[in-house]
């Protein structure tokens, strides 16, 4: 690729890094070598009450070099990095790798991945869609988004500010095995958090939207009208008493519940037996309308790779067939740990995808007809071994398949094991964050503390 929208280098370039890394680290005797060489650019705005609040300009580079002495079971491990790209800095950065190397500990699981689960093709996913913004194009969305979200109810007296960013990078990953491959990639958001209030109490709420591609961020006036109305419709929050009821996460909550299976099912959490679904592989953990699976090739998908932080081929898969677990998140490490193969999720998963079975938002209400609706969750009440669940929340009643009012001040509990399994629907309203795509997720009953 040509040096082009705001990159310092050209493809050519890094890749010429890549293998003056990998050509020191052989003359100095490593066994193995992987490195990354790296670059990005970006703006970020924020707009507070009508003024720049902050801009930012980033301008970021990094070379990353892991080193392996000796053949498995006798491997040693050394890592370093430098923002230096320097052909002396390079050298510099294999010796320390090298050095840190001869200090470790043997280990029989480390080492570079199997040579034939490497890529060996690089497939073009469309992930690249620079935004050429200058900072008073910026300040000037987010104040449109922001002056939407005050314009919208009287309510709205104060803001966290409106922020835009846009951020453009391009990697290459090499290995001694002979890998090479890397791309550029574009991320956009914009965002607005506002705070509504009415004799004396105030609430907040907020909204964002991300895309790889610019035009796909939602227009900034709709957005800022959102974030206002989520916030407005927090007042006059009541606290219920204690019930067991069911309860229907919003959709970015329920992208939190995808992300607690996630890290149950990660290889670190496995083999260090910190996850209440060790040995869970092949059996039912979630109810049976329940189906999930991995997309790594979706077109300007925002976790979209033809492989992984190693250079292993990604690959679509099933992880959850009817409430089955089918599938862990595994590198070469911890794959091995486990005696198992990787997966090619070095470095996490890719576009996951909760498949909805449910209606639309309004019809997911119906179906639960009365009940708690939660839209926001506070602390970290998760225990991933148990899988205990206790966490601070606010949302709203609903009753009559509608909703009543809005609730503060109270907590859901449940364990994770029981809450897969209570998994009723999953509504069609799907939200992708985070590269996970989610709708609002329905569970049978759990216990909601109040007063």
């Amino acid at each position: 690729m040509p040096k082009r929208h705001g990159f310092t280098f050209d493809a050519a370039e890094l890749h010429d890094m890549a293998e003056q890394v990998l050509a020191h680290a052989k003359r100095a005797g490593a066994s193995g070598c992987d490195c990354e060489v790296s670059e990005a650019y970006g703006l970020t705005v924020t707009v507070r009450k009508g003024k720049p609040d902050t801009i930012e300009h980033n301008r970021d580079r990094s070379v990353g070099v892991t080193l392996y002495m000796g053949e498995r079971p006798k491997v040693r491990r050394g890592h370093a990095s430098t923002s230096d790209l320097s052909k002396a800095a390079l050298e510099q950065t294999v010796d320390a790798a090298l050095a840190i190397a001869r200090h470790t500990a043997e280990d029989d699981c480390a080492g570079l991945p199997e040579p034939e689960l490497l890529a060996k093709e690089t497939k073009d996913l469309d992930l690249f869609h620079p935004w050429a913004l200058s900072t008073e194009e910026a300040i000037a969305l987010a104040k449109r988004c922001e002056d939407a979200a005050f314009a919208t109810a009287p309510v709205i007296r104060n803001s966290e500010g409106a922020t835009v960013s846009t951020q453009q990078s391009q990697f290459v990953l090499a290995n001694s095995l002979g890998f090479r491959g890397g791309f550029p990639g574009s991320r956009h958001y914009l965002s607005c958090a506002v705070i509504a209030e009415e004799r004396g109490l105030m609430q907040r709420d907020d909204w964002y939207s991300a895309s790889r591609v610019p035009g796909k961020i939602a227009e900034p006036r709709a957005l800022g009208r959102y974030a206002a109305q989520r916030a407005a419709a927090r007042l006059r929050a009541r606290k219920i008493a204690t019930c067991q009821a069911p309860v229907l996460f919003e959709a970015p909550a329920a992208i939190g519940l995808l992300g607690h299976f996630v890290a149950a099912v990660n290889g670190g959490n496995l083999y260090r037996k910190t996850s209440f679904l060790v040995d869970s592989l092949g059996k039912e953990i979630f109810s049976r309308n329940v189906q999930i699976q991995e997309r790594p090739f979706e077109r300007q998908g925002s976790a979209s790779t033809p492989f992984d932080d190693e250079g292993v081929a990604t690959r679509e898969r099933s992880l959850v067939k009817d409430g089955v677990l089918e599938g862990y998140f595994l590198g070469s490490y911890s794959a091995r740990k486990l005696g198992m193969q990787t997966t090619g999720n070095a470095g996490g998963h890719h576009n996951l995808v909760l498949r909805a079975d449910g209606p639309n938002f309004a019809g997911m209400l119906r179906k639960m007809r009365r009940g708690l609706l939660v839209t926001e969750l506070l602390g970290q009440g998760i225990n991933l071994v148990t899988g205990d669940y206790s966490r601070g929340a606010a949302g709203y009643w609903v009753d009559g398949g509608e909703i009543q009012f809005p609730v503060e001040e109270i907590t859901i509990a449940g364990n994770l094991r029981d809450m897969f399994k209570g998994i009723a629907a999953v509504g069609a309203d799907v939200l992708v964050r985070s590269g996970r795509a989610c709708g609002s997720i329905l569970l049978e009953n759990m216990t909601i503390a109040g007063q």
